[in-house]
């Protein structure tokens, strides 16, 4: 309820508000985040790093996924089309040679393509035990 001040002939009320309590709450908060603050250990997030590879791949496979997702298998001799299964297949058997660790598939998919097309592909290369699957970028001009 507001107070009342009557002074001469009209009453009016005040209209302030009181900051005592919310000073004294700020206080409080602040003591608090004083004492707690050196308590809180920063944590830190191991993020992985570029260009930390042990060797570099003996053979490299590419598989294109085309603007209409239909996907191509590029060998360092030859380029064909197949189904995903198909190339995923032949990826794996065109580095039964290499040795181990050392093989490699790099996708490579249109800038128009679905996400999941990609993740379909490397998730089919995952399961069919490829070790390494990268992703080919094209870097824009500055």
């Amino acid at each position: 309820m507001p107070a009342t001040i009557s002074r001469g002939r009209g009453r009016r009320t005040i209209s302030e508000i009181n900051m005592v309590p919310f000073i004294d709450v700020m206080l409080v908060l602040l003591i608090i985040f004083m004492v707690t603050a050196p308590l809180i250990t920063p944590s830190l997030i191991d993020l992985p790093s570029v260009g930390k590879a042990n060797a570099q791949p003996a053979k490299v496979v590419q598989i294109v996924i085309n603007k209409d997702e239909s996907v191509e298998l590029k060998t360092e001799e030859k380029s064909t089309r197949m189904p995903l299964k198909e190339a995923v297949a032949a990826a794996l058997a065109s580095q039964k040679g290499a040795p181990a660790g050392t093989a490699a598939v790099v996708i490579s998919a249109d800038r128009n393509v679905k996400y999941e097309s990609v993740v379909k592909a490397m998730d089919a290369l995952q399961r069919a035990g490829v070790q390494r699957v990268g992703l080919s970028v094209q870097l824009s001009p500055k």
